[in-house]
C-alpha cells in the first residue's frame, strides 16, 4: 500500500517545486487511521473516547482522516490476532494506532480456583505484538504504539483483585503485572522502529504534580474518563500528523 498522505506531500512538491507540509494535506485524500485496542480504546456510553477527538480536531488543524475505532472490550493480543484481518486489514488503513496489555497482564485472582498466571504470558504478548507490526510493516502500513494507561485500586476492583499477588493497601498494586507489560511495549518499539506515545508513564508524571492524581484521568480505576481521553488525544495527535507527514519509506 503507498501511503496516501506521503504520496500527496511527494507528488505536491514535485508538481510546485515548494516544499509541502502537513498544512497542504488539506487537499489530500483522507487517511484512513484505525485505533486497535482494548476497552479502553472503545466507545463507552456518552463518553468522547480519542478516537472521536481523533476524528474532530484533526481535520481542523489541517489534517483529513478517517477514523476507525476497532476496541473491543475485554480483548487482549490474542483477541487481537484472531480479529487482525477482519478488524484492521481489510479497512486498508494508512496507519494502526495499537494499544493493548492491561487485560493481557491481569491474573484473575477473583477465580476459583484463583488464576496464577496472567491471561496472555509476557513473552506470547511480546510475540503477538511482534506479529502485529511485522504485517503492518510489510504492508507498508504505518503503526503508531501505544502503553495502556496505569490503573488505580476502587472497592470494587480491589473486592476481586485485592488478593495475593496483587497488594490492596499499595495504590500500585493493580499495577503489580501491567508495568512490566508496558516496558515490553517501549522495548518492541525501539526493536521495530516505530513511535510510542507513553500514556502509562504521562498517566503517572501527571500523578506527581501537586494537588492531582491519577484517578483524576480514570472513570473506575482502569479507563479513562473525559480529561484521561483528552490527555490521550492530546499526546497523539502530534505524533500522528509527524507520521502522516513522514514519506514512506
Amino acid at each position: 500500500m503507498i501511503h496516501r498522505a506521503a504520496t500527496f506531500l511527494l507528488t505536491c512538491a514535485l508538481l510546485t517545486g515548494m516544499h509541502c507540509t502537513t498544512a497542504s494535506l488539506s487537499a489530500a485524500e483522507p487517511a484512513t487511521i484505525v485505533t486497535f485496542g482494548d476497552s479502553t480504546t472503545a466507545t463507552r456510553g456518552p463518553l468522547v473516547v480519542y478516537s472521536m477527538i481523533l476524528a474532530k480536531e484533526l481535520p481542523q488543524q489541517g489534517v483529513p482522516v478517517k477514523v476507525i475505532n476497532a476496541g473491543i472490550g475485554g480483548n487482549t493480543t490474542q483477541n487481537a490476532i484472531a480479529r487482525f484481518e477482519k478488524d484492521v486489514l481489510a479497512k486498508q488503513p494508512d496507519l494502526v494506532v495499537i494499544q493493548f496489555g492491561i487485560n493481557d497482564s491481569a491474573v484473575d485472582v477473583w477465580k476459583d480456583p484463583p488464576a496464577k498466571a496472567s491471561r496472555v504470558s509476557q513473552k506470547q504478548y511480546e510475540a503477538n505484538l511482534r506479529t502485529l507490526i511485522d504485517q503492518l510493516q510489510q504492508r507498508d502500513i504505518k503503526v503508531i504504539l501505544m502503553t495502556s494507561n496505569s490503573l488505580r485500586w476502587i472497592p470494587r476492583i480491589k473486592k476481586l483483585y485485592g488478593k495475593p499477588p496483587y497488594d490492596p493497601d499499595d495504590p500500585q498494586g493493580f499495577n503489580l503485572f501491567l508495568k512490566d507489560y508496558v516496558q515490553s511495549v517501549r522495548e518492541i518499539a525501539r526493536e521495530k522502529q516505530v513511535p510510542l506515545v507513553d500514556i502509562y508513564a504521562a498517566f503517572e508524571e501527571f500523578d506527581k504534580q501537586p494537588d492531582q492524581s491519577t484517578d483524576d484521568l480514570l472513570l473506575d480505576g482502569i479507563h479513562p474518563n473525559t480529561a484521561g481521553q483528552r490527555k490521550v488525544a492530546d499526546l497523539l495527535i502530534p505524533q500522528i500528523k509527524k507520521v502522516l507527514a513522514a514519506p514512506q519509506k
